[in-house]
């Protein structure tokens, strides 16, 4: 068995989080388009924005947390494949990685559940403050 950075674990986790919401998405938003009598076998185009003003705004906001799951992330999974391809994914470096992933799983079930902006927010800056740090420990690695 070939050995491996342990920051790669939690770069698997929030990918399988994240599935998991997509998941939860279609789950809401296809009986709320049913509700909305929205016949998917005719439709032809359309956006994410229109769906959104036809649909309750509940039912769009697993929908919203997906979206959001694949922006601030992409640095995530980027610092800490660097990190780890640098042998420096262990230690301090894997503790922020699982705070990150725990923070960015909890901002989600905030933001499909309740919704408050202000725990929102304040969950985003927490896993803000991780992703910074972990890209100030590969900054100091590489340069």
């Amino acid at each position: 068995m070939t050995e491996h950075s342990p920051i790669l674990a939690p770069i698997v986790a929030l990918i399988a989080w994240s599935l998991v919401m997509w998941l939860w998405m279609y789950a809401t938003r296809i009986p709320a388009m049913s509700a909305a009598r929205i016949d998917t076998m005719n439709l032809v185009g359309g956006s994410g924005a229109e769906l959104k003003a036809i649909i309750p705004p509940k039912a769009q906001w697993p929908a919203d947390n997906y979206n959001h799951l694949m922006e601030q992330p992409t640095l995530f999974y980027a610092v800490a494949l660097v990190l780890a391809l640098l042998g420096q994914g262990g230690g301090v470096n894997l503790t922020i990685a699982w705070a990150y992933v725990g923070l960015r799983v909890v901002h989600s079930l905030v933001q499909a559940t309740v919704n408050r902006v202000i725990i929102r927010f304040s969950i985003f800056v927490l896993a803000t403050l991780c992703l910074i740090a972990l890209t100030l420990h590969a900054a100091i690695a590489v340069f």
